[in-house]
């Protein structure tokens, strides 16, 4: 099980280090929500990552065909990425307390499920997700190819994979979390204006990738 844990890993590793939309999304729902905000934004983004993952090994037909509409997809992923990156840049207001200082945020369960959703939505829509665990896939199949248990270490290879990414946007929201206490209104409003930029960029980048048959990160 040693190279199915190393083959884990190093996918892990390849996910949680690509520059993507997501990245962004994690910090910047970590910085403007708190903890509770990220936290349960990277949850819809693990959802999306399961039911991929699922998809493409069990229900191999269905993901093939999910591809054939890549552009469709793509161009729905980069219209998501750009409403959000104008709301963000224009729209997006930052809560202040009485004291003047950012004010904890207290959420129902359908804001939650917004982020949810915009976690799970943001993911899916992305080709290069789709593009990533196609040739995880391809690789995992290839190598299990002799094992005494193959579903053992087809299991084993994704478990670690997706704990190893998990942890690392854990790990991202803690740091925000960290730097959330010491931001005043006036800095996140400036952070907001640049996260938008960029998620406006990243749509326009899908957008332009898509139609070329090039993919951008998670």
């Amino acid at each position: 099980m040693i190279e199915a844990i190393i083959t884990g890993l190093t996918l892990g590793l390849l996910l949680a280090i690509s520059i993507g939309p997501v990245i962004f999304a994690i910090i910047k729902q970590s910085l403007n929500n708190g903890l509770i905000g990220g936290f349960v934004f990277i949850a819809g983004v693990s959802s999306s990552d399961i039911i991929i993952v699922s998809i493409c090994n069990l229900l191999s037909e269905l993901f093939n065909q999910a591809l054939k509409h890549q552009t469709i997809i793509g161009v729905c992923g980069s219209a998501f990425l750009l409403l959000l990156g104008i709301y963000t840049l224009l729209f997006k207001k930052v809560s202040i307390d009485e004291n003047g200082g950012l004010q904890e945020k207290v959420f129902n369960k359908k804001q939650l499920a917004g982020i949810y959703i915009s976690g799970f939505f943001m993911n899916t829509l992305n080709p290069g997700v789709f593009i990533f665990w196609l040739a995880a896939t391809a690789k995992v199949h290839s190598q299990v190819q002799g094992q005494l248990h193959p579903i053992r270490y087809i299991v084993t290879v994704y478990a670690v994979c997706l704990l190893f990414v998990l942890s690392t946007d854990i790990a991202k929201v803690l740091m925000a979390g960290k730097i959330r206490p010491r931001l005043t209104p006036h800095n996140l409003h400036i952070i907001n204006r640049i996260s938008g930029i960029i998620l406006v960029v990243f749509a326009l980048s899908l957008a332009w990738g898509t139609l070329n048959y090039k993919v951008v990160g998670h």
